[in-house]
C-alpha cells in the first residue's frame, strides 16, 4: 500500500464510475506533473501567463481566445457574470450588492437544469444571473427556448452532458441559430465533452470545459471562445473570479495536457469493449447478474459495463450491494445513476484488467456469502 494511504489512513479505491469529481477526476500523465512543478517553483506576472497561455490554447484550438480557471464550475460562474458585467468597471465590483437593471436572465432548457455535483442554478446564481426555463423537462424545440427570451436577457445556457434529458431537446446547433436570431450570446457547458472544437464551430460564444476529466489535466477549468467574450471572463479576476483564481501550476499544466490531447492517439470505444468483454463473461456465470456493454447516452465514442441485479436471486438490493462494495477495505465505486432500477454501470477507462478482475471477485464473494448466511 502506497504510505500516503497509510499516513492519512485513507482507503484505496477502485474507480469504475468514470472521472468523477467525487474521486478526484483523472490521473495525469508525467507531462502534465512535470508542468504542474515547473509552475510551482518559478514566478510569473500572472496577467501575462493567463494572457500568453490562452493565446496558445486559442492556436491550439482555433478559437478567438481562450483563458484557464480553476474549474469548470467556475467557468459557467464567471462566463455568466462575464456577459452580465460586460465591460462596466463598477458593476465588476458591486455585482455583489447592485439591484441589476442590466439584461441578467440566463436562458436554460428545463431538461438541462440538472445537478452535476451542485445545481447549475447555483452556478448561474454565483456569476449574477437568474435562470429561466424554457420548454419541459421531456422536451425543448429551438421555438420553446425563443419564447423565453426577454430584453432581460443575458445569454443562452446550453449544458451539453449524460446528465441532462437527451430526449427532444433541441442540438447546440439549433440552440446557436435561436442565439444568433435573437442577438444573444451562447454559453455551453460541455465539462466532461471530448472534442474541444466543435461547440465552437457550431456557433457558441464562450464553452467550458474541465481540465481534468477528458483532457486529463490538473484540477481546472478551460473556457474558449470569442471576443470579447473571453475577455469579460478574464475581468472577472478582479470581481467574483478572484475567489476562484486558477494557480500558475495548474495553468501550465492544462496548457501542456492539451496540446497532449490533440496529438495523442485516443482510446476508442471498440477498444473499451475489448478490454470489458472477459469481466462481462465472468459476471454472466453468476446467478442474478447479466452484464452487456452499453454505449454513452450524451453520444460520445465512450463503451460501458452495463450489470443487472435479479435482487429476488442475489437476496440484496442493488443499492445495497453498492453500498457494500463501496465500503469495504478497497473502496470499489460504480456508477450508479439507475441503482433503483437494479442496475450499474462500469467505466473501464480508468481502471485496469487486473482492476476488473478484483471487482468480480468482490462481487462473487459477496453474492455467494449472502446465500450462505
Amino acid at each position: 500500500m502506497s504510505s500516503v494511504y497509510e499516513k492519512y489512513g485513507l482507503k484505496q479505491v477502485i474507480n469504475a464510475s468514470g472521472r468523477m469529481t467525487i474521486l478526484g477526476v483523472s490521473t495525469p500523465a508525467a507531462g502534465v506533473v512535470e508542468s504542474v512543478n515547473t509552475g510551482l517553483n518559478h514566478y510569473f506576472e500572472m496577467k501575462d501567463l493567463v494572457n500568453k497561455t490562452g493565446a496558445y490554447i486559442a492556436r491550439l484550438l482555433g478559437t478567438e481566445d481562450a483563458v484557464v480557471v480553476s474549474c469548470a464550475s467556475a467557468g459557467v460562474a464567471q462566463s455568466v457574470a462575464a456577459v452580465i458585467v460586460q465591460d462596466n468597471d463598477w458593476l465588476l465590483e458591486n455585482l455583489h450588492a447592485a439591484p441589476l437593471t442590466v439584461p441578467h436572465e440566463i436562458v436554460l432548457p428545463r431538461g438541462h437544469n440538472v445537478n452535476f455535483g451542485a445545481p447549475v442554478g447555483t452556478m448561474v446564481a454565483l456569476g449574477g444571473g437568474r435562470l429561466v426555463e424554457a420548454g419541459y423537462a421531456n422536451e425543448c424545440s429551438p421555438g420553446q427556448l425563443a419564447a423565453a427570451i426577454t430584453p432581460q436577457t443575458a445569454a443562452i445556457l446550453y449544458i451539453k452532458s449524460h446528465h441532462c434529458v437527451q430526449k427532444s431537446h433541441l442540438s447546440v446547433e439549433q440552440a446557436a441559430k435561436v442565439a444568433r436570431q435573437h442577438k444573444v450570446p451562447l454559453i455551453v457547458d460541455a465539462a466532461a465533452e471530448e472534442d474541444l472544437q466543435c461547440y465552437y464551430q457550431y456557433g457558441a460564444d464562450l464553452v467550458i470545459y474541465s481540465g481534468a476529466k477528458a483532457i486529463e489535466g490538473p484540477t481546472s477549468g478551460l473556457v474558449v471562445g470569442r471576443q470579447p467574450y473571453v475577455n469579460w471572463v478574464k475581468r472577472q479576476s478582479g470581481g467574483i473570479g478572484r475567489a476562484m483564481k486558477a494557480g500558475k501550476e495548474s495553468i501550465l499544466g492544462l496548457t501542456w495536457a492539451i496540446e497532449n490531447y490533440l496529438t495523442q492517439a485516443k482510446v476508442t470505444g471498440a477498444q473499451m469493449v475489448e478490454k470489458m468483454t472477459p469481466f462481462i463473461d465472468s459476471l454472466n456465470t453468476l446467478d442474478g447478474v447479466q452484464g452487456r456493454v452499453v454505449w454513452d447516452s450524451a453520444g460520445r465514442d465512450i463503451a460501458r459495463s452495463e450489470i443487472h441485479f435479479d435482487e429476488a436471486t442475489i437476496g440484496l438490493t442493488t443499492s445495497e450491494l453498492v453500498g457494500r462494495l463501496r465500503d469495504g477495505d478497497i473502496a470499489i465505486y460504480f456508477r450508479g445513476y439507475k441503482a433503483n432500477e437494479g442496475i450499474v454501470e462500469v467505466d473501464v477507462r480508468s481502471v485496469s484488467a487486473e482492476q476488473l478482475a478484483i471487482i468480480y471477485r468482490r462481487i462473487r464473494t459477496l453474492l455467494q456469502g449472502e446465500k450462505t448466511a
